[in-house]
């Protein structure tokens, strides 16, 4: 197993039902070590940038205007194969299809309102990493 990091983002549906201590709490207890926690506002320009693989798709400006509704939280997690076991703890991504347990099967709606996202592969985590904070605000102890 590798040591690895990966980003967070409770979601504006996170914010808004409180649901950022019970799902922070759950990370920490499988092992997740914070490495960088903040709240801020997403704009459109890091939104295209985040989503630029989506920004065609007719939903799109749905998602635009749900990811900027309110601010989110964005968190930097370190554990061992962190990206594979926060996914897992997470559930698909579609929340209808969730397991009861996983936070989406426990806290989602659909598709889009699914609590969090998760960085998917070592190559986004670092791409996010950089996207989300400045190198200062990332901490190893």
């Amino acid at each position: 197993m590798a040591c690895e990091t990966t980003v967070i983002l409770f979601k504006p549906d996170a914010i808004e039902k409180r649901l950022t201590g019970k799902v922070l709490s759950r990370f920490e207890e499988a092992g997740f070590v914070i490495r960088g926690i903040k709240m801020m506002q997403l704009d459109d320009t890091i939104l295209r940038e985040h989503y630029a693989h989506i920004t065609h798709l007719p939903v799109f400006p749905a998602l635009l205007a749900f990811m900027s509704r309110t601010p989110v939280i964005a968190l930097v997690l370190e554990g061992e194969d962190a990206i594979a076991r926060v996914r897992e703890l997470l559930g698909p991504t579609n929340s209808l299809t969730a397991a009861p347990g996983t936070i989406r099967g426990d806290f989602g709606e659909n598709m889009m309102i699914n609590v969090c996202h998760a960085s998917d592969s070592t190559e986004s985590a670092a791409i996010e990493i950089r996207r989300f904070f400045k190198n200062a605000e990332v901490f190893g102890f």
